[in-house]
């Protein structure tokens, strides 16, 4: 998933950060703002959710 969105965004993206966790978790912030958590879902977010809400966020910011 990473590297589709670093495809996906490589211009937009200022900062990527990945931190490597046991668990299960699995938690996507923008800005701070957490969008999803695994740890709450109990599921892995659908990949195409994932691009779809940061390209959403993305055109919000402009």
């Amino acid at each position: 998933m990473t590297s589709k969105i670093l495809t996906r965004f490589k211009q937009q993206i200022q900062d990527l950060t990945l931190v490597p966790s046991s668990g299960g978790c699995f938690e996507l912030s923008v800005n701070g703002e957490l969008l999803y958590s695994k740890l709450k879902t109990k599921q892995f977010p659908d990949e195409q959710w994932v691009l779809e809400t940061l390209e959403a966020r993305m055109k919000k910011k402009t």
